[in-house]
């Protein structure tokens, strides 16, 4: 199965063009748009002082080229001339520099900022199927090749543009036309010659990106998956797939390094053959006494000034090209809609009595395969409903659909009377707190992890969520406290210890309603026990979703929940739902043989060991 286009780099379609998405970088540079025009006036000084050397320098020859029997005097105006203006050159380009610098920067960081920010704005459907490897090379990538087409386009294209109109308007205008067309060839060959090998050769580049961020995506998902690759002993299996896509990137960026020759021996044969015929009519004109041996110096000056940078446009023409190939996925990224957004005149929840309602809700992932079907309940405020069933039935789906990370496609949610698609996301998460079934923790301090519910709360705050969700006397224990760093997803910490960090940040946060999802499926009956202690603790007068596997979690519930293929078949308390003897009383059987025998397997014969 194909990974998913935006969870990896791949080549750009063709339905791409350059000049579009540097347009699309406009925006991230207008706030100092007054600093790109002063950073291009500098830019037009430096041009000029810069071939006006060349002039000076033919005058200096003229000047010194006196005839055998006249003596020669230092033309000490011309040379200081032309030093001031080698000094006014540098000046102005490093001014332009200088000014320039916070517009590049200020422009990665604006479009790091709302890579990430958009990236936080896509759905969970986007992010189940993303590739993080993948991606967080392309976001670097994206945010590198941003400030390396700026200063492309600004320090390299623009400034030999300048000068070579500059050098050809000064030839046309004091020489034989034959000088500029000779120049005028040479630079359109020369452009076309770079053009066409750079577009045939890109495909290279794009090959090189995708196995790269393919590669980097294999190696993220095996670092970030190391305990399962230690489980199966698959160290060789990971390092031959990241071998074998290294292997290809090699192949590919051979390639493209051997085709960058061709260019590169195509640009210099161009570039010699259009200096060598200038040169032809120069030395030819000095000869006829047409022009003086200044003149020759002079246009064999503006041929090297003008065919050094011109020689290194095609490099650079050639990293811009790289360049917008390196951007094209982070735009394509900007580009993903927007699954789940606010109503334009979406208002904030307002919670009168937590109630929390599904009017006949129907759902799918995928349109081929319903997960809900006709779902409706309603939760009064301060009492605690359970949904329980077979595995795919669909009981976590109710969190994700309450949290609004996906639409439904028909039928409503409404909290306190109130549609989740007619208020706001941020106002309706805020009012919502969950346990899930694996808390996965952020790589820094239990004392973070716990203050991240609400990042304002002061530290007594934060240590009396800790006390309730009987976590406190476990962080004062380490070495250093609640400052101890939990390593990455938490990995630190048991499953349990993660949990009463769970149970500790949903303390904190202390909102109207709880949503408990499978949170004691995966641990042992002690730590089970605590933990739901700690559960019934916290959702006392609160309007609560417990969402169960192990049945025995959820007897004290207001009202059970029986899902099965998406739809509710029973309902109502633990001994009405035994009484009726169906599908509940069916799982409850089953559930309480297997702890018989487990307590059988642990004491023999009513023995313990």
């Amino acid at each position: 199965m194909s990974s998913p286009a935006w969870g990896r780099t791949e080549k750009p379609h063709s339905d791409r063009t350059d000049w579009q998405n540097i347009k699309q970088m406009l925006p991230f540079i207008w706030r100092y748009r007054g600093r790109v025009l002063l950073a291009l006036l500098f830019l037009v000084l430096s041009k000029l002082a810069m071939v006006g050397v060349p002039i000076v320098l033919k005058f200096i020859i003229d000047t010194l080229d006196t005839p055998p029997d006249e003596t020669a005097t230092l033309p000490v105006a011309l040379l200081l001339a032309y030093g001031l203006l080698r000094f006014v050159n540098s000046g102005f380009n490093e001014l332009r520099d200088v000014i320039f610098a916070r517009v590049r920067y200020h422009a990665m960081r604006e479009l790091s900022v709302t890579t990430l920010k958009h990236l936080h704005e896509l759905s969970l459907r986007f992010h189940l199927e993303r590739n993080t490897g993948a991606i967080s090379r392309d976001m670097e990538r994206g945010a590198q090749s941003f400030s390396s087409i700026l200063n492309y386009l600004v320090f390299n294209i623009v400034p030999t543009a300048a000068e070579v109109l500059l050098v050809a308007g000064i030839l046309l205008s004091q020489y034989e036309a034959r000088f500029a067309i000779a120049i005028f060839i040479t630079v359109a060959v020369y452009v076309a010659f770079t053009f066409f090998l750079t577009e045939w050769r890109m495909h290279y580049r794009h090959q090189m990106n995708a196995l790269d961020s393919s590669a980097n995506g294999k190696a993220m998902d095996s670092l970030m998956n190391y305990e399962t690759v230690k489980y199966f002993n698959n160290e060789v299996h990971e390092i031959r797939r990241y071998e074998q896509t290294m292997g290809e990137w090699e192949d590919a960026a051979v390639r493209s390094q051997s085709t960058m020759s061709l260019l590169n021996f195509g640009q210099g044969a161009i570039i010699a053959v259009g200096v060598t015929v200038v040169m032809f009519f120069a030395a030819q004109g000095v000869v006829d006494k047409e022009i003086t041996l200044g003149d020759l110096v002079m246009i064999n000056a503006m041929m090297l000034q003008l065919f050094i940078p011109l020689n290194f446009l095609g490099v650079i023409y050639r990293s811009l090209k790289y360049a917008l190939a390196d951007m094209d996925m982070v735009l394509k990224l900007l580009h993903k809609p927007v699954e789940i957004q606010d109503a334009p005149d979406a208002r904030e929840l307002v919670i009168d009595e937590p109630t929390v309602e599904f009017d006949h809700v129907h759902f799918a992932y995928n349109p081929d395969r319903p997960i809900l079907c006709d779902v409706s309940f309603c939760i009064p405020a301060g009492r605690k409903f359970a949904v329980v069933g077979p595995s795919g039935a669909g009981k976590s789906t109710l969190a994700r659909l309450i949290y609004r990370f996906y639409e439904v496609d028909s039928g409503d949610i409404r909290i306190s009377g109130q549609s989740i698609r007619s208020v706001t996301q941020s106002s309706l998460r805020r009012q919502i707190g969950i346990v899930p079934q694996d808390t996965v923790l952020f790589n820094d301090s239990i004392y973070y992890n716990i203050q991240y519910a609400r990042p304002e709360a002061s530290r007594d705050e934060v240590i009396a969520a800790a006390r309730l969700a009987d976590i406190h006397d476990f962080i004062m224990q380490l070495p250093a406290g609640y400052e101890t760093v939990v390593g990455e997803r938490g990995l630190k910490l048991s499953g349990g210890e993660k949990q009463r960090v769970a149970i500790a940040r949903v303390l904190l946060k202390d909102p109207p309603i709880l949503i408990f999802d499978e949170a004691t499926s995966s641990l042992d009956s002690k730590s089970e026990r605590t933990i739901l202690e700690a559960l019934n603790r916290i959702s006392r007068h609160k309007t609560t979703l417990v969402i169960a596997h192990r049945l025995s979690t959820i007897v004290d519930a207001d009202r059970i929940l029986v899902l099965e293929q998406g739809q509710i078949r029973e309902q109502g308390s633990h001994e009405e739902l035994l009484e009726q003897g169906g599908l509940y009383a069916n799982l409850w059987s089953i559930q309480q043989k297997k702890r018989l025998q487990l307590e059988g397997d642990e004491a023999p014969d009513g023995t313990e060991e």
